[in-house]
């Protein structure tokens, strides 16, 4: 799949939350081919400390708009950097790179999408594509508190949403894996992304209810070409670069257990 380097125009910079903002960009041309799960590299100007670039989910394409959207954590100075954009400045973006999600072989099948923190973000686009494709995509959304939660409205234009919180204060309390959806539906394939001991226990959960399970991994990434050889995650097919040849991979083929 070929890959760009962009000067993408702010279209907006809208803060979620305390630590989250939501990056929309667009381009003068139409933007180029994107698949659900893939990421971009940013480059952080204006910052000394930030010598590469920053990889960032794909958290939506809007054709309509031609925008990508990107969910941004705030949590180092690259980061807070990328928070203080305005609308005109321009971001240069590597994209897309990466694999994506598994779309569905068939009509009406079930998707059980599972984020965690600021990994919900790529589950919105997929959402989108599958109801579009005419599966059935329903997202089970996890996060410590209420106020963490993030984009709830828009992932309701696609599929149901569940909701777990550790404190309680939204949803049901507990992890993910408490749900009680777990329980009472089956679903014919899982994709997860967010915090590694969360995606493991959604894996577990997978295994046991035999169903084939993804997960997007958020292993720390430079290049984005694999070339740098520091996001190399173990697999039965040996070392493999997350950025290359995930961050989308069956549990099947990583060594967890």
């Amino acid at each position: 799949m070929k890959k760009y380097i962009l000067d993408l125009k702010v279209v907006s910079v809208e803060p979620l939350s305390d630590k989250h903002v939501l990056i929309k960009l667009t381009d003068d041309k139409a933007l180029p081919e994107i698949l659900p799960g893939q990421f971009v590299e940013v480059r952080v100007d204006h910052s000394p400390a930030t010598m590469l670039r920053r990889p960032i989910s794909i958290n939506f394409v809007d054709r309509e708009q031609n925008q990508l959207w990107l969910l941004v954590a705030v949590v180092g100075d690259g980061t807070r950097q990328l928070s203080k954009l305005q609308q005109g400045d321009v971001l240069n973006c590597m994209l897309p790179l990466g694999n994506g999600f598994t779309m569905p072989t068939a009509p009406g099948q079930r998707y059980l999408l599972v984020g965690g923190g600021v990994g919900v973000a790529p589950l919105l686009y997929f959402g989108k594509l599958l109801k579009d494709q005419g599966a059935d995509p329903v997202f089970l959304l996890g996060a410590r508190t209420a106020t963490d939660l993030l984009e709830l409205d828009e992932f309701a234009k696609y599929g149901r949403v569940c909701i777990t919180t550790e404190d309680g204060s939204a949803g049901e309390q507990g992890f993910v894996t408490n749900h009680s959806i777990l329980q009472h539906e089956h679903f014919d394939m899982i994709s997860t992304c967010g915090p590694k001991p969360m995606m493991m226990s959604v894996a577990r959960y997978a295994k046991k209810a035999d169903v084939e399970c993804e997960v997007s991994l958020e292993n720390k990434m430079a290049c984005g070409v694999g070339a740098c050889l520091c996001c190399v995650e173990k697999t039965v097919k040996g070392n493999q670069c997350v950025c290359k040849d995930g961050p989308v991979i069956n549990v099947k083929n990583l060594l967890w257990d």
